[in-house]
């Protein structure tokens, strides 16, 4: 059923055709979710046509994206989640050094034992409060890439909103 025109199968060409609209649909699909997630309300003020919109949209996204280094089609990074195994082998590894440090100096007083348990009790301790520490820089660090997604979203909204009114839109 392939039929040849000037030595070229038609439905090659034809599915490469369908396949650039298909692709194109997409990504104007994409730009005008993106649009619309932002809360952004826009406007024709020129008689623009909604094609014509959709189009502007997703180019205007594309320049917003790399204007702002942010996509908002992206997952947001996220933090690490290793610092809990991390905090208890710190307390661990607290507990193990002041054992044998408390067993040294134990020793030298005469009773291993009781000092080897009062270091590891020394060390557990400061072994905690190196957990806690790491939690809160943990918890601060997440503080700080929310704070950073939401300048950026920002930026971006901004450069979007910028280009769009440039193509004769209105942008609330």
């Amino acid at each position: 059923m392939m039929s040849h025109h000037g030595g070229l199968p038609l439905l090659s060409t034809g599915g490469n055709f369908q396949l650039a609209i298909a692709a194109l649909t997409i990504g104007i699909a994409a730009a005008v979710a993106n649009a619309q997630s932002s809360g952004m309300s826009i406007y024709p003020s020129k008689g623009q046509t909604q094609e014509q919109l959709a189009k502007d949209k997703y180019e205007c996204n594309q320049w917003a994206v790399g204007q702002s280094g942010f996509n908002p089609g992206m997952p947001a990074p996220t933090t690490s989640m290793t610092a809990p195994q991390q905090s208890r082998g710190q307390m661990a590894r607290g507990a193990a050094r002041g054992a044998a440090l408390g067993a040294v100096g134990g020793a030298v007083a005469g009773d291993a034992g009781t000092g080897a348990a009062a270091g590891a009790a020394m060390g557990g301790a400061a072994g905690g409060i190196r957990r806690h520490q790491a939690k809160r820089q943990e918890r601060q660090q997440q503080a700080n890439v929310q704070a950073a997604a939401s300048s950026s979203q920002e930026a971006y909204n901004r450069a979007l909103a910028t280009c769009l009114q440039g193509r004769g839109y209105t942008v609330n």
